[in-house]
């Protein structure tokens, strides 16, 4: 998580956990609100003006079809014991620790057995990203995605990179619905027409490999098979544009014009993020238009991880200080590819 200027949101990586880089505060109580009933508003202080004309009138059309939905609005349910893992496979640092370690600062460059490993925990998320949504049905439990998730990364010798993530329950982020990021595996069965994030990240020798997709689960109508296409899309455009020496505030803008020309919200206080050994570094990679300085550097990772929202993209935290949901319960989607910046271009690193 990062500071930025004074007319920028605060800027959190979509796994980055309850610490600012910058502040001793707890995520918690930098979102506190005591009159909003259970929940912690993360205010939005956008660095312009025009993104709040978007939210107004771009997103109009979708929130009345927010009004006439009869899809219920997610609530908690009950959350399992954490899965065990066994002894001999290598754990992150952060595990011993309760505390998030943030965003590093720095760019890792890495070497030819650097990129090794990363193919290699880069397959094996896609793999196991894969599988999970071979799982999604009506009926079956976010958490049964977890226990065969888990299962599956221990399996080939690698850590869940999620669990224990400044006290993250679970082994995969599972977001159904209006849920942005963070969704906690729980007893809630998927229900035919929704759609879910699972988020995927994995710990193999010493790198982690980062991705995730939206799912539907049954018949999912127009209008929500149209947001996920449209965030998929935005991905692609972000990915097609990458390559030595272009500025990163370029994705911000390829993925916002295709947002805007769909009338879809971009998320702003979650980033895409350097990842290697390290889970969450420099650079910070910001969704929607913005002016950061910083270009990419041949040989460096990092991921690009659109959330797009069919109404709002304000976002409302629950009291577990993890889930994160959208202030008006309409639909959110994201993808997400770890990438390397190759003399070509950008190699993606989560595919199967």
């Amino acid at each position: 998580m990062v500071c930025t200027s004074s007319l920028q949101p605060r800027l959190f990586s979509t796994f980055v956990g309850d610490r600012l880089t910058h502040s001793k505060l707890p995520l918690h109580q930098l979102f506190r609100n005591s009159n909003r009933g259970g929940t912690d508003y993360v205010p939005p202080q956008l660095s312009k003006t025009y993104c709040s004309i978007t939210d107004l009138f771009f997103n109009k059309r979708n929130r009345n079809n927010l009004l006439n939905s009869k899809r219920k609005r997610l609530e908690p349910g009950k959350v399992s014991p954490r899965r065990p893992v066994p002894e001999h496979i290598l754990r992150p640092p952060y595990v011993k620790s309760k505390q998030s370690p943030g965003i590093a600062s720095g760019l890792e460059i890495h070497d030819e057995q650097g990129k090794k490993c990363m193919r290699a925990s880069g397959r094996l998320a896609a793999q196991v990203l894969e599988y999970a949504g071979t799982l999604v049905k009506p009926g079956i439990k976010t958490d049964e995605i977890d226990e065969a998730v888990h299962q599956m990364i221990i399996d080939n010798g690698a850590y869940p990179s999620p669990l224990g993530y400044g006290g993250f329950p679970k082994s995969v982020c599972t977001s159904v619905n209006e849920c942005i990021c963070h969704g906690i595996p729980d007893s809630r069965a998927l229900e035919d027409g929704d759609i879910i994030n699972i988020d995927v990240t994995v710990y193999l020798n010493g790198y982690h490999g980062d991705t995730s997709a939206t799912f539907f689960c049954g018949n999912v109508d127009d209008d929500a098979q149209n947001l996920v296409q449209v965030t998929k899309e935005c991905l692609d455009r972000a990915i097609s544009i990458c390559a030595p020496g272009v500025e990163y505030k370029k994705i911000g803008k390829a993925i916002h014009d295709h947002a805007d020309k769909h009338k879809y919200g971009v998320v702003r206080q979650f980033v895409g993020h350097g990842v290697g050994k390290v889970f969450h570094a420099d650079p910070v990679v910001l969704h929607y238009r913005n002016n950061d300085a910083g270009r990419m550097v041949l040989g460096q990772t990092f991921t690009i991880e659109p959330m797009l929202t069919m109404g709002s993209y304000n976002p409302v935290m629950w009291d577990d200080d993890w889930t994160v949901v959208t202030a008006d319960g309409s639909l959110s989607a994201q993808f997400e590819h770890t990438l390397l910046i190759t003399e070509d271009g950008a190699e993606i690193m989560t595919k199967c």
